[in-house]
């Protein structure tokens, strides 16, 4: 399930990313956020082992959150021989200084932070694409509110100016911008991701926690307009875990 890669111009993104979620303790996580700062932010050599165990695992791709610690300990890791494929998210306020320093990092494709996307400001977007592009790399947007967002897309100036779409994808729609998620929701929902005709990256799979690998691998079965799978990992031990029960599905 997620295996191998999807080529792109001339990428080829691996069809599932370590997300880095947990390693900038993000406040999805409640409590545990908390100590994910602990262990993890506070601590890049622990992102270090973590990155090291999912490459051996067969997850050679990484979704950056460009905070330092885990530049820090990707680049260690490139050091270090794990050649890791980059695909990075873009910051608010931060977006010539992100791309500068992914394409530094040699990153594969880029992504404008949901922050950025779901202000719907076109013609900053479409600006912020160009500079991807102008760095020949593979574009793409977040958004928070795929519901809303999407239905925006497909009606704004910059739906052929990108080739990547994250979205947040589970079984609950927690997280998502949708008050219920039964069938005709889940039905609408499939329908419009498939109208948009990007490569579709699901991120929050696993709703923060709430739900077990197993339960959300087998929904994602389900969810055949998914393209690629971003998974946030917390320890070694949750990496073995979660990537050989993904290998088995």
């Amino acid at each position: 399930m997620f295996e191998g890669k999807i080529k792109i111009s001339q990428s080829e993104i691996p069809r599932t990313l370590l997300g880095t979620s947990p390693f900038i303790a993000a406040a999805q996580f409640g409590h545990r956020a908390r100590l994910y700062q602990l262990d993890l932010y506070n601590n890049p050599e622990n992102i270090l082992k973590i990155i090291k165990k999912s490459y051996e695992l067969g997850i050679t791709g990484i979704q950056v959150l460009p905070y330092p610690p885990v530049v820090e300990a990707l680049i260690w890791a490139q050091e270090a021989g794990y050649d890791m494929n980059v695909m990075g998210t873009v910051r608010p306020g931060k977006e010539n200084e992100d791309i500068k320093l992914f394409s530094d990092l040699k990153a594969s494709s880029m992504l404008l932070h949901a922050n950025i996307t779901d202000d719907k400001d076109w013609n900053f977007i479409e600006e912020k694409l160009q500079l991807i592009k102008d760095e020949k790399i593979v574009s793409g947007l977040v958004t928070h509110m795929p519901f809303q967002i999407t239905d925006s897309l497909l009606k704004s100036p910059v739906l052929d100016l990108f080739e990547l779409y994250m979205v947040p994808v589970n079984k609950l729609g927690y997280l998502m911008d949708c008050d219920t998620y039964g069938i005709e929701e889940r039905t609408n929902f499939n329908n419009m991701i498939k109208s948009i005709n990007k490569i579709v990256i699901a991120k929050k799979i696993l709703a923060a926690g709430i739900l077990k690998p197993e339960e959300a691998f087998d929904y994602l079965k389900t969810a055949d307009f998914v393209d690629i799978v971003t998974i946030g990992i917390a320890s070694e031990k949750e990496a073995q875990e979660t990537f050989t029960l993904l290998a088995s599905k």
